[in-house]
Order: C-alpha cells, then structure tokens, then sequence
C-alpha cells in the first residue's frame, strides 16, 4: 500500500523572532504577525482549523481548543537564514560555515573581472535587485554593449542575465558553469549561480523559460537519499530540485506562481506515488518579503489558505501533509533580507484522532528524522523525531 507525504515549504513564513535573532540584527521580527497586521487581520479558516492561531498570537486566526493537526513550531540551528542552509537543514543537514551572501556589498571586484575576462563582455549591474527592475533599470544598456547583468538577492546567488537575442543561450549557460566553478570555495563559496536569459524591447523584458540553475550538491546525505535509495518516490515541485541539485530527486514538476504550484500538488493528490512530494512556494519570498510589500504578502497567505482547503478532500486516509517554512522574510522589517524565525510546523492526516501541540522543536532537522521514522529509512543523525507522537 502507498504511503504518501505533502511537504509544503511556504517560502520565508517565519512565525516570531528567533533565539538568536539578535545576532542577524532580526529583534522584532514575526512574518506572519506583521503580514496579518497589514489589514488588521488575516483570514486563514483552513490553517485556523489546522492549529496555527495555537502556535503563537496572529491577528484574525483564533486558537482553537480541538485542532484537527498537530503543531508546533521549530527553531534553525544551522549558520545562516538563506533558502539553502533552511532547506537543507529541513531534510537532515547541519549547516556550520554559512553561505556568503554580498547584498549589501556587491561582489567583489576580484570575481567581476575573472567573469568579464571569461566571457569577453563587460559586467553591468553587481547589486541587490529584483530580477525584472533590474532589466527595467540595464536592459537597454545591456542591448547595446552586450555587457551581461549580474546582481544577488539576500541569498547566497549570482545572476547573471541576458537577452538571447545578444547572448546566445549556450554562451551564458557557460559563463554561468565558469561562476559555479570559482565560486565553490573560500572566498566566495556561493550556494546558487542562476542564468537568467530574457527576450523584447525595453519596457517590455520578459525572462523566458530558459532559466538555468548551477547549484552546490548538500554537503552530505540528507533524508531524500535515504527515500530514493530505499525506491520511494520523491518528487520535487517548483525550486526543490534546484536548491538540492537533484541529490535524492526521482522526479520533478516545475511552476512559475504559488497558484500554479498548489494547483500542480492538488493534481498530483490524484494520482497514486510512494514517497513525498515536496514542494517550495517562493512567491511569498521573492514577490512580496524581499520587496517589503506586506499588502501583496497578506492577499497571498490568504490564496494559499483556500488553495489548501482545495487540496484537502483528496488526502487519503493515512496520507501526512506538513506545512512548514525555511526561514522569515518579514515585510515589515527594515531593509529587504531574511529575518531569522521560527517557522511554523503543522503535520495532518485524516488518520490522526486528535491534534495536540508539539512544542518547540530545536532544529529544522526533526523534520527530517520525523519522516526518515515515517518510512523506516537511515536518518541524517541531527533533530528530534516526533513520530511516535503523531496518532
């Protein structure tokens, strides 16, 4: 008989400051909390129900004395607030020497000139920016020098985007596997190179679908090798694929939108798999955290709600959804990177007689080993599981 898992990572819905929040200068942040507070309220029936007004006080969403989940919520121990250390602490891993991130600085001059001398082309951009403004802001500028746009975000990444039309794909997909090479280290070491071709005119850039990822593989196994060695599905949606560069994926199912996303889980729920399927909405990340646009993030959370409530009659009867996060974006924390949170953790199954809390868990890596328990595969050895708890 299967045995199906429905991870969601809601990308950076952090749930109040960490213990350590101070030392990332993160003290006051609580994505949620604020995001509800954008209109003095949110309404979040679905999650309501789930236990999530339990785990801490949110504006519009009650606690509840008879959830139908168990929930808690756990803390990063991991060195670093970026997509990758939280994802891969989620699946087992204990990140020790953080990724460099250059948001506020830029790249140093040292890598800029290694790309430009590779790639015979001058190098435009070397900031903090989003994908779009930032061809709004050099894609002109690009068209006639044919210099390649290179920016970061708050992670651990550097883009590099052109127009296919001056750049040929494989031209850029080049330099970009160049990048990954003399970034793997000391005294870059980058968790993420992207190729970000687009296509028209200015004013109206669009990146195309040809989008290129050149991730560093976990540093060790994580509990999605242990699935797939042990032949279970593990099927990746949206950036999972990329953020493990394929270590311990069976297969994967790309979107653009969280609605997408959430549409392409509600689709799989109705078909047969063995395994987990794991899936990242970023768009509550990278649309609205980074760009401090609390409003846009408030209307999302509460799409997500409904999308859930979608997805929910499908669930067979000893089917697990979990519903988690990576790290914080609050948006209404100053300036535009992670806010080091709690995130929120809520495990379901029609199965389950009665929800209760879990506490605070210490480590994203009791995820993990709550699964590796689940199917009776090797655990990474970091976490606590709380599979006997779930009944």
């Amino acid at each position: 008989m299967s045995k199906r898992t429905f991870l969601i990572v809601c990308d950076s819905v952090g749930i109040g400051e960490a213990p350590d929040a101070a030392q990332f200068n993160d003290l006051g942040s609580h994505t949620l909390r604020h995001t509800a507070l954008a209109k003095e309220g949110i309404s979040l029936p679905t999650l309501e129900h789930m236990g999530l007004g339990m785990i801490d006080a949110i504006p519009g969403v009650k606690p509840i004395s008879q959830p139908q989940s168990y929930y808690g919520k756990m803390e990063e121990v991991s060195a670093g607030k970026d997509t990758m250390t939280g994802h891969w602490e989620l699946m087992g891993l204990h990140i020790e020497t953080p990724f460099k991130t250059f948001t506020d600085t830029g790249f140093p001059s040292s890598l800029l000139e290694a790309l430009a001398a590779f790639s015979k082309r001058p190098i435009l951009g070397n900031k903090a920016a989003s994908g779009t403004e930032i061809l709004d802001e050099l894609g002109e500028e690009h068209l006639q020098s044919g210099g390649l746009i290179v920016y970061t975000s708050a992670d651990s990444v550097l883009q590099i985007a052109a127009h296919e039309e001056v750049v040929p794909l494989e031209d850029l997909y080049a330099v970009c596997a160049y990048a990954r090479e003399i970034t793997r280290e000391e005294p870059y070491t980058l968790g993420r190179i992207i190729a970000r071709p687009f296509l028209g005119t200015p004013g109206a850039f669009k990146r195309t679908a040809n989008r290129k990822d050149y991730a560093l593989k976990p540093y060790g196994k994580t509990t999605l090798d242990y699935l797939k060695d042990a032949e279970y599905d593990v099927i990746a949606l949206g950036k999972i694929k990329d953020i493990y560069d394929g270590e311990g994926i069976t297969r994967s199912i790309k979107h653009p939108t969280n609605e997408e996303g959430m549409d392409n889980l509600i689709a799989l729920a109705q078909t047969d798999f063995n395994g987990l399927a794991f899936i990242n909405l970023v768009d509550f990340d990278a649309l609205y955290g980074h760009r401090r646009d609390a409003l846009g993030y408030h209307e999302a959370l509460e799409v997500f709600d409904r999308q859930l409530q979608e997805l929910l009659p499908h669930l067979k009867a000893d089917d697990w959804l979990i519903i988690t996060a990576d790290h914080g974006n609050d948006p209404t924390h100053h300036g535009t990177d992670h806010t080091r949170e709690y995130v929120p953790l809520i495990i379901h199954s029609p199965n389950f007689t009665q929800g209760q809390s879990l506490g605070t868990l210490r480590s994203f890596a009791s995820l993990a080993r709550t699964i590796s328990d689940r199917y009776g595969v090797k655990n990474t050895g970091h976490g606590t599981s709380v599979f006997a708890t779930l009944k």
